[in-house]
């Protein structure tokens, strides 16, 4: 009897494609590794993802492009060039709430294997040095409370990584050259959870 060969398509943003550093460090790749190394057949992860996308964005092209039909699991993570580009609370709800849905279509309507990862804060990088952290910190709080009321109205799991990033204040091993995005560390944390959730499925 043959192994099933599972699909992965990640949604997303820079945080998604791993900026800075080589794919094969992102999370979605070091999710897909872990599970090769635990016997699973996993295909590559399909990632549709751009450095600067908002939700609109990620939206617009998911609506304008063709991807495969059915992936037996998919991970979103996108808000924070909402917040940012400081673009309203009311329409990131809208728009998740809508990519949510895309994400639950594409896992053949599967809610349990789609993982929702919240927004990293950017506000305790050196990134963020002369801007006002503080409130950085409360727009970041409000965009993931949001994400996580539509990920539990939709019963898809919810994996909180936003209090590991805020560890870069005083670990930067956690940070990539950038000083802005998470190192290959940093999204060896994410994919462990993320293995998590998927296992279930498999």
């Amino acid at each position: 009897m043959s192994k099933h060969l599972y699909s992965y398509l990640a949604l997303g943003d820079s945080y998604t494609i791993g900026e800075s550093l080589p794919i094969y460090e992102s999370f979605p790749y070091q999710a897909v590794q872990n599970l090769r190394q635990t016997g699973h057949t996993i295909h590559a992860p399909e990632i549709v993802a751009k450095t600067g996308w908002t939700t609109t964005e990620l939206a617009e092209h998911l609506i304008h492009n063709v991807l495969n039909q059915h992936y037996d699991f998919v991970s979103l993570l996108i808000g924070v060039n909402n917040q940012y580009r400081g673009l309203a609370a009311a329409d990131y709800e809208n728009d998740f709430g809508f990519l949510l849905k895309k994400a639950i279509h594409f896992a053949a309507e599967k809610p349990s294997n789609v993982a929702v990862l919240s927004i990293p804060d950017w506000g305790c990088t050196p990134f963020a040095a002369g801007k006002n952290k503080k409130e950085i910190t409360k727009e970041i709080d409000a965009f993931n409370a949001i994400n996580k009321r539509i990920a539990e109205k939709y019963r898809c799991p919810y994996i909180d990584i936003t209090p590991g990033t805020r560890e870069v204040a005083n670990d930067a091993s956690l940070l990539a050259a950038d000083k802005l995005h998470p190192s290959a560390k940093e999204y060896e944390r994410w994919a462990d959870r993320l293995v998590q959730v998927f296992s279930t499925g498999m």
